[in-house]
């Protein structure tokens, strides 16, 4: 009967031991908002840093391809696709569609969203002129 009770109370013990996971959560370096006003802040590249935000993985590129859903977020295709006022509002940088729709705090993109420093980034490009750089 001791043998039996032990044999339970190692089983029991392996459970409860077993059953602790750590999920360490690395906080996101979020970048902070571009100052257009100021001459020397730096210039976001469309090329080397908000393309990849969609192509990364395709974070983006997987709906969002040539013959896919609009706009094409492909390599090379992007600029074209998103550089019109359906997607750009310059006046209002954060009523662009591009920025505001896949937004993390929005409910209208069910898919991927952008992360805060992804989103942040997006709309420093469009308040410095939504360049091809």
């Amino acid at each position: 009967m001791k043998k039996l009770k032990f044999l339970f109370a190692v089983i029991g013990v392996s459970f409860l031991l077993s059953g602790c996971v750590y999920n360490f959560i690395v906080p996101e370096e979020v970048i902070p908002p571009i100052d257009v006003d100021d001459p020397d802040a730096p210039q976001i590249s469309f090329a080397t840093q908000i393309e990849p935000i969609w192509n990364n993985n395709n974070n983006c590129t997987a709906c969002h391809k040539t013959g896919g859903t609009n706009p094409d977020l492909t390599t090379g295709n992007a600029y074209t696709s998103v550089n019109v006022a359906k997607y750009i509002n310059s006046a209002t940088a954060e009523e662009s569609k591009i920025y505001s729709h896949p937004h993390p705090d929005t409910n209208t993109h069910k898919q991927k969203k952008y992360t805060a420093s992804q989103a942040a980034l997006i709309l420093g490009w469009i308040q410095q002129g939504a360049k091809n750089n």
